[in-house]
């Protein structure tokens, strides 16, 4: 049987294949970066077309250095970024919009005015969700209400909605299966996590047609199987997770109280609570971590929304790096005698603040400040913050074994200073995995595992590998004393005082 698992990681700044063996050793890769769009201050988009154009060409990049051909491939698994929302005529395929991006805040009015209503518990009870633009379903109202024609068209059934996953398994079928799965659904605003449905009473607040809504699946599921003229033709689709959820499954975070934070563009931790629906108390988001074979598990969940970021605009903003790889080692020059706070409230603040009007700040900027302290900011808020969501999960999950280990991934933890910085400021271990890639893995195991060749669950989390812990080597009296700085630079911050 073949046991090669073709992997689409479509991200928020590039779209990636991968190509795991029997192993889930890496045999190939293919990547390729895309155009960002900000037509307005706090408006993010992308072109469907180059994501779409993109993973093409990942695709038959990463099959070439792999050396393989479609035939080789048992299944598909898809990641994708989240919340982010293309919608496509029913007929054509044709995309009606630019896609409105998780990280866009266009729909700040509109959840400000659904929050004066009242209606923010109702849809939290829901979908473990709060009222924020970064949510799909203000973003789909947003598209309905303000392009000419749209509306008429979704209510008379010639438009589909999805989130790119979504829009790439449309593609991939030549437009024969409208699905998502659970884990991306219940990004939307519009999924009802208790009783896995889309939810008519909260479609009807956001006035959204039923009939523009995909299929939902498990997470491992018959997706659909590429149409005939594509490379893949033939290959079957078989495991679709939001890029967290992925993310957690790749990190073997199966047991309740297992926990992994993710460092990409933002940064995402998740806290798996098993088959408990865990409501936040502390402005956290209760979400599904995954589905499989009609069973749910849920997580509690934190997003900072500016993380590596922060790095790029270090990079491509100030110009103070050439490359994001250099940040570690500019920070690790950094005068110890200044405290510099970056606040990186860029598109607004995620969890637990939750505050869409505030913008990015810094503070304690001396003469002598320059790029090794500005390096060494960027870095530590990104600590600063996970170390915010780590406190809210440990009042909202009392039984939770996050107290000992963190999981991490993503493209920031090749940096051994900032992996160290973390453990100090988090005052816990910090666990990185040899595989880093475990937004790819976790797809790719729930595609693999459908086929019924790669390891069961148990097997996988054994087979989890770790390449370094880092221990906190920094007193608690430092630490306390840096984690007052951070919050008198987030009072600062916000627009409103919490």
């Amino acid at each position: 049987m073949k046991k090669n698992i073709l992997a689409i990681d479509q991200g928020t700044t590039s779209s990636r294949a991968l190509i795991f063996g029997a192993d889930q050793s890496v045999l190939g890769i293919g990547q390729k970066e895309f155009a960002q769009h900000y037509p307005h201050s706090g408006w993010v988009e992308h072109d469907p077309e180059e994501i779409w154009s993109s993973v093409e060409w990942s695709i038959g990049a990463a099959l070439s250095d792999a050396g393989l051909q479609a035939s080789d491939i048992a299944a598909i698994g898809i990641t994708n970024q989240r919340e982010t929302v293309v919608v496509w005529d029913r007929q054509s395929g044709e995309v009606v919009f630019n896609a409105i991006v998780w990280q866009d805040r266009r729909t700040a009015s509109i959840c400000a005015q659904m929050k004066e209503e009242g209606l923010e518990p109702l849809f939290t009870q829901k979908t473990g969700l709060l009222l924020d633009p970064y949510f799909s379903g203000t973003k789909l109202r947003w598209l309905l209400d303000n392009v000419e024609g749209l509306r008429a068209r979704a209510e008379r059934g010639g438009l589909c909605f999805g989130t790119i996953d979504s829009f790439l398994i449309w593609r991939l079928s030549g437009g024969t299966r409208h699905v998502t799965d659970a884990t991306n659904a219940s990004r939307t605003l519009m999924y009802n996590i208790v009783d896995n449905c889309w939810d008519e009473q909260l479609l009807g607040h956001l006035d959204i047609p039923h009939s523009m809504l995909p299929q939902v699946c498990d997470s491992s599921d018959d997706f659909g199987v590429v149409a005939d003229g594509h490379v893949l033709a033939g290959v079957p689709i078989l495991g679709v997770a939001g890029d967290q959820q992925a993310a957690t499954i790749g990190n073997a975070c199966f047991e309740a109280g297992m926990m992994k934070a993710t460092y990409g563009t933002g940064c995402f931790t998740v806290l798996n609570t098993g088959t408990e629906l865990v409501q936040s108390r502390n402005r956290l988001l209760t979400t599904i971590a995954y589905r499989l074979k009609g069973e749910t598990t849920y997580a509690l969940e934190g997003s900072i929304f500016i993380a590596g970021a922060a790095v790029h605009w270090l990079r491509d903003g100030l110009h103070m790096i050439e490359h994001a790889a250099q940040s570690g080692a500019l920070a690790a020059k950094a005068d110890p005698e200044q405290d510099i706070y970056l606040v990186p409230a860029f598109v607004g603040l995620g969890a637990p603040y939750w505050d869409a009007d505030a913008r990015g700040a810094m503070f304690g900027l001396t003469r002598n400040t320059g790029p090794a302290e500005f390096a060494k900011a960027a870095l530590e808020a990104v600590c600063y913050q996970t170390h915010d969501l780590l406190v809210a999960k440990r009042r909202d999950w009392q039984d939770s074994t996050v107290e000992t280990v963190l999981r991490v991934d993503g493209g920031m933890v090749a940096s051994d200073w900032m992996m160290q910085r973390l453990a100090d400021i988090l005052g816990v271990p910090v666990d990185r995995p040899k595989v880093l890639e475990t937004s790819a893995l976790g797809a790719a195991w729930l595609a693999g595992h459908r086929t019924g060749e790669w390891p069961d669950m148990e097997t996988f989390s054994r087979q989890w590998a770790r390449d370094r812990q880092f221990e906190p080597q920094i007193d608690e009296q430092a630490r306390n004393r840096s984690l007052e700085g951070w919050k008198d630079a987030v009072s600062r911050t916000l627009s409103r005082p919490q």
